[in-house]
C-alpha cells in the first residue's frame, strides 16, 4: 500500500507540477520559448511575467487542476458523485476563473447546467457540428483513474459533462486508464492496449497514438501548431510521448513545456501519468516545495488518497 500511495502522490503533484511550469511556455511556439527561455524552462523562477502569465504566482496551478480538484472533492462512497461534480464546476465558474478554455466556458455559462449538464455539454457540440474536440475534459481526468472500481464508466461521465466528443471521451478513458493500471497494477498498458481503447471511441485516436509510439522526437508531434493547440488529441499524443518515451519524471516535464503551445495542459495530464508511472518519490523535491499554495494542495490530496485506501476493494 506504500507504493500505491507513493504512485498517487506522484500523479496528484505531477498533474499540479505540469500545470505550473507549462504556464510559463504556455501558448508560445518554439521560436518564442527559445527566446524566453534560452537555457529551456526548467523551474517556476524562470517564468516570465507577461501580460498572460503574471496574473499568477510563479509556481502556481491553473483552471487545469482547479477542475481536476473539483472533480476530487465529488468523490464519495467509492466513486464521484456526478452531480456534485457538475455544482463544483458551476461554483468554480461562478468565482470568475482565470484561465477557463473556450468551449468549458460556453457550457458552464447555460442556466441550467447543474440541471442538465450532459444536455449542455452536448447542445455545445451540436452547435460546432461536432467538430469541437478540446481538450478541457482531458487535462483534468487524472484524479479519476486513482479510483479503485468503474473508471472507464466514471471518466466517460465525467468527461461528458463538458465535452460530448467521442475523441474527448476516448482520451480521458485511455490517461485515466493507463494512470489505473500504473498505480493499483504496477503495469503499463501497451501500445495494443491503448489502440485497442482508441478504437472503441473514435478511429481518429489511432493516427495520434500511433505518432506518439514511433517518433522518438517529441518536436515531431507540432505541439505549438497555431490552429489546433488545444485539440485533445494533440494533447493526448503528448500524453503518450512521455509515457513511452520518457526516462524520468523531469525529462518528460522539461521536453513538453519547451514545446510551448497549450503547455500547460499537456504538462498537467502528461506528468500526472509519469507522476504515477515513476512515484511521488522520484519526483525532485524542488519542484514540490516551491509548488504554490502546497500547504492547501496536499492537505486536499492525501485526504483523499486516504480515503481511498482505506475503502475495501
Amino acid at each position: 500500500m506504500n507504493d500505491i500511495k507513493d504512485r498517487m502522490l506522484g500523479c496528484l503533484y505531477g498533474q499540479a507540477i505540469g500545470d505550473a511550469l507549462g504556464l510559463g511556455s504556455e501558448f508560445m511556439d518554439k521560436d518564442e520559448v527559445r527566446k524566453n527561455y534560452p537555457a529551456g524552462l526548467t523551474n517556476y523562477d524562470h517564468i516570465i511575467q507577461d501580460a498572460h502569465r503574471r496574473r499568477w504566482k510563479k509556481g502556481a496551478w491553473t483552471d487545469d487542476t482547479d477542475m481536476m480538484l473539483c472533480i476530487l472533492s465529488a468523490y464519495e462512497n467509492g466513486k464521484f458523485n456526478l452531480h456534485k461534480v457538475s455544482q463544483n464546476f458551476k461554483d468554480w465558474f461562478n468565482g470568475e476563473p482565470m484561465g477557463i478554455g473556450g468551449h468549458t466556458y460556453k457550457v458552464l455559462c447555460m442556466s441550467d447546467y447543474v440541471e442538465q449538464p450532459e444536455l449542455c455539454s452536448k447542445v455545445w457540440w451540436d452547435l460546432s457540428r461536432h467538430q469541437s474536440a478540446a481538450n478541457g475534459a482531458l487535462m483534468r481526468t487524472s484524479v479519476v483513474g486513482l479510483a479503485k472500481n468503474g473508471i472507464e464508466e466514471q471518466a466517460e461521465a465525467i468527461c461528458r459533462l463538458t465535452h460530448y466528443d467521442p475523441r474527448c471521451i476516448g482520451s480521458c478513458v485511455i490517461a485515466t486508464s493507463i494512470i489505473h493500471n500504473l498505480v493499483w497494477l504496477n503495469q503499463s498498458l501497451s501500445y495494443d492496449d491503448i489502440k485497442e481503447i482508441g478504437l472503441r471511441y473514435d478511429d481518429r485516436i489511432l493516427e495520434w497514438v500511433d505518432a506518439a509510439y514511433t517518433n522518438l522526437d517529441i518536436s515531431a508531434l507540432d505541439l505549438d501548431e497555431q490552429y489546433s493547440i488545444g485539440y485533445t488529441l494533440r494533447t493526448l499524443s503528448a500524453t503518450l510521448w512521455c509515457y513511452w518515451h520518457a526516462s524520468s519524471f523531469e525529462e518528460g516535464l522539461f521536453a513538453v513545456v519547451n514545446e510551448g503551445g497549450d503547455a500547460d495542459t499537456n504538462a498537467a495530464i502528461a506528468c500526472a501519468i509519469l507522476g504515477a508511472k515513476f512515484g511521488y518519490s522520484l519526483i525532485p523535491p524542488y519542484y514540490v516545495e516551491n509548488l504554490h499554495n502546497r500547504d492547501i494542495y496536499n492537505q486536499k490530496i492525501t485526504s483523499f488518497i486516504n480515503q481511498v485506501a482505506n475503502e475495501k476493494a
